[in-house]
């Protein structure tokens, strides 16, 4: 294995993204540095390439801690990774980050840790922690934060909050990228939007959408998730617009991870027909150049970031450097396995069973529903299956299923509503992991089951469990209720079959879990849920359960 603290070279097919040129080359490393570039006519392959950049993600939605997803991304070429901790953040605020940090820093992985803006999302949920603007300059100016995470209250923005203000202003005085979340804000919500300073946006779906958002000097990040996933509908982005474009996944749980990564999104493109220059310019060089981050692009006194793979079509990758270090090759991922005990936080005791009934209190209900692939949600109000006064019970003929929340920080009682997407026949899933206040969620065909698999992630500590009348399985995430030390194969494997039990058991959605996780992101419209009841993510105020 090759280290930083040797001489050496790499040969192959130089993709440079600088000069948009292939050549057959040689590479020298010195110091973890390229320190020359000598041409080889004669070499035809393999490729190399500069490490490919996740230009957004939450490091938490994989489950691992971040050692642990080092190991896992590097076996696909990626070196780099722009992240917003603001999950842990809202479970376990400046603690979580921390820890965050300093089991990054355990790894040669290039992690670039963005500043939660949003703690809790909106002022309206109930957190573990609560960042606010005066957290937010104090933190925004040291070195180890290199931008303002998403500003997913895009209503305070545009409403000109004070503490809202106060978290850009700050941003802007230390001359930091302040990065948006901004689901179909369009005209002047846009225009005040963006005037405030906010700079990217991952969250369009519509390809006219981030025309618009271009338009307006944003740069648009084409995410593909394990839950959203827009790479269809905006790849159209790299022939029109390569340096307004990066690419991201947003959330990926193991699975995904365990499949690839952005080498995957890059064999799409290709596939389709797409440059692979415009590419490289949306993956490697649009994050170094927005971010301000120290990654490699193959120039001459670069970082050596290197990525060598089989082909240009399917990325293979055979090996990966960074600076220097060569992290994998060939198979073996040389990344030292960094084992740590869990830190301590705030969970509730216990969850007291038989408190799922819904009293009918009106004609109309207002109900959630699920859209496939996406984390919007439609509003629909529908004639109530029963009359006032009575109870209305889950229906798997109509797909009409309870979604229960419980208040992951006080012993209170559950919070009842209904959801249709899920198609489960059977059982009932449950979850630690809910974006972004992480209480415990849980959709069930019956009430014994959603209480089973309630109990099963409170006894915990966290998790992910699914529960029926025959038995109860899970995954326990003992760090902060939303990751875990394990080997990320492992879970990956586990998290496979976990998902296969509730497929089997009638869920139509790929990714169950992640689905589930974002029923409670009230940032995100139209209908969700939270801790005081149905959100209206429209307009940003409760809703009723009955009109």
């Amino acid at each position: 294995m090759k280290n930083v603290n040797e001489k050496y070279s790499v040969t192959g097919v130089v993709v440079d993204p600088v000069s948009r040129k292939k050549f057959g080359a040689e590479i020298f490393i010195e110091d973890g540095f390229i320190a020359g570039i000598e041409q080889r006519p004669d070499v035809t392959s393999p490729f190399i390439l500069p490490g490919l950049v996740d230009s957004h993600v939450h490091i938490e939605s994989s489950m691992l801690i971040p050692s642990k997803f080092a190991r896992m991304a590097v076996r696909h070429g990626t070196t780099a990774v722009v992240t917003d901790p603001h999950e842990v953040a809202n479970v376990a605020g400046e603690d979580g980050i921390k820890f965050m940090i300093e089991n990054a820093e355990s790894v040669p992985l290039k992690f670039y840790f963005g500043l939660p803006s949003c703690v809790p999302a909106s002022p309206l949920e109930k957190s573990g922690a609560i960042l606010d603007s005066s957290v937010v300059k104090r933190l925004i100016k040291e070195d180890k934060f290199y931008y303002l995470a998403e500003m997913m209250n895009f209503p305070g923005v545009i409403n000109n909050d004070s503490d809202v203000i106060g978290k850009i202003e700050a941003t802007k005085k230390a001359e930091k990228p302040i990065d948006g979340h901004a689901p179909g804000i369009t005209g002047k919500s846009l225009e005040a939007y963006t005037k405030a300073g906010v700079s990217t946006d991952h969250e369009c779906s519509t390809i006219e959408e981030a025309r618009e958002k271009i338009s307006r000097g944003m740069k648009i990040q084409i995410r593909e998730g394990s839950a959203a996933r827009n790479f269809d509908n905006l790849i159209e982005l790299i022939n029109e617009s390569p340096k307004s474009v990066m690419f991201c996944t947003d959330d990926c749980h193991p699975d995904y991870l365990q499949a690839g990564h952005i080498n995957k999104l890059m064999a799409n493109a290709i596939k389709r027909g797409y440059d692979i220059f415009d590419l490289l310019q949306a993956i490697c060089l649009n994050p170094r150049e927005h971010y301000k981050i120290s990654t490699g692009t193959l120039q001459i006194n670069d970082p050596a970031d290197i990525v060598v793979v089989e082909d240009l079509k399917s990325f293979k990758v055979l090996q990966t450097y960074i600076n220097g270090n060569n992290v994998f090759n060939n198979g073996t991922v040389n990344i030292p396995e960094i084992n740590v005990a869990p830190p301590s936080f705030k969970f509730r005791e216990k969850h007291v069973t038989g408190n799922l009934d819904v009293v009918c209190k009106g004609d109309i209900i207002n109900v959630i529903g699920v859209i496939k692939g996406e984390l919007l949600t439609k509003w629909i109000k529908e004639k109530s299956p029963v009359p006032p006064g009575s109870i209305v019970k889950s229906s798997t003929e109509n797909d009409f299923l309870k979604i229960v929340l419980l208040d992951r920080y006080d012993s209170t009682k559950p919070v009842v509503a209904f959801i249709r997407g899920f198609e489960l026949k059977q059982g009932a899933i449950a979850s630690s992991v809910a974006h972004d206040s992480h209480h415990i969620i849980a959709v069930g065909v019956d009430d014994k089951s959603i209480d089973t698999a309630l109990n099963w992630v409170v006894n915990n500590n966290g998790g992910l469990c699914y529960a029926n009348e025959k038995d109860t399985t899970g995954i326990p995430l003992p760090f902060y209720g939303l990751m875990t030390n394990d080997d990320g194969e492992k879970v990956s494997e586990l998290y496979k079959e976990l998902n296969h039990r509730v497929k089997e058991n009638g869920c139509a959605l790929d990714a169950p879990f992640m689905t589930l996780s974002f029923m409670a992101l009230t940032v995100i419209p139209e209908l969700k849920i939270y801790h005081n009841g149905l959100f209206d993510g429209i307009n940003f105020k409760q809703a009723s359960l009955f009109d």
